[in-house]
């Protein structure tokens, strides 16, 4: 199914036929496959709606960059378009951002929230990242002087992306890369401590896209968290350790 918001075309999922509702958001390059694990499993006592982000999967691109500022009201939009208002929420990564902001700006809309490698905050500097920074800043500038004819620019550009930017940031077409780096440019820490509903943080111990730190401070400062790490797995614990976070999942949103 697709429905129209915020001026993107957004595919989406219903699943299952139980009385209460949850609403699953998708990590960063994911889609509607990417809880379809738990989707399957709850489906018997939940009904669920799964939507894949614009740009990604089915959906069109945003109309212009957007920030998690714009994803968060779309996806508010779809919620309500679709009837699933109050729902609890089970996010990984980028879906994180989009359900922390939901929760802290549209409380009316959200219940219990299950976040796993949750994406936010912005990352400690190390020397090594900054001068890595610094370097491509300055390789950004000298490409395009006005003595490198243009066509040239574009290639070179393009090469230091490839040299310098993440997997992520690599695949992305122009537009959605401006959508990117808005998105990470957005802290979403100040936001924490508004968020009222209880909230269970599931983690990777060997996370290196949302390191572990990122978990213990979202439990610190969500007034009402609670925060448990898998050993040896990393950004998509969820899946590494499935039983164990099904059990959770089962739980948390059993209790409402």
């Amino acid at each position: 199914m697709f429905a129209d918001v915020r001026g993107a075309r957004v595919r989406y999922e219903i699943c299952g036929e139980g009385p209460r509702r949850l609403l699953f958001l998708h990590g960063w390059g994911g889609g509607v496959d990417s809880f379809r694990p738990l989707v399957r499993d709850l489906s018997p006592e939940y009904s669920i709606l799964v939507p894949e982000f614009p740009g990604h999967g089915q959906s069109s691109e945003p109309p212009e960059p957007w920030s998690v500022t714009e994803y968060m009201e779309a996806t508010a939009e779809l919620v309500e378009k679709t009837g699933f208002a109050p729902c609890g929420v089970v996010a990984h990564s980028f879906g994180c951002r989009v359900a922390i902001l939901l929760a802290a700006r549209r409380p009316e809309l959200v219940g219990r929230m299950l976040l796993t490698g949750a994406a936010g905050l912005r990352p400690e500097g190390t020397a090594k990242k900054s001068a890595r920074a610094r370097t491509y800043g300055l390789l950004k500038k000298l490409v395009t002087l006005p003595v490198v004819p243009k066509r040239a620019q574009e290639d070179l550009r393009e090469r230091l992306i490839q040299r310098f930017g993440s997997a992520d940031y690599k695949v992305l077409t122009p537009s959605m890369r401006a959508t990117f780096n808005r998105v990470i440019a957005q802290d979403l820490r100040p936001e924490l401590g508004k968020i009222r509903t209880p909230v269970f943080l599931f983690w990777g111990e060997d996370d290196t896209e949302t390191p572990l730190w990122m978990g213990k401070v979202m439990e610190q400062e969500i007034p009402d968290a609670a925060l448990a790490a898998a050993p040896g797995c990393g950004h998509f614990a969820y899946l590494e350790q499935y039983e164990q976070f099904r059990g959770i999942a089962q739980a948390l949103f059993s209790e409402e």
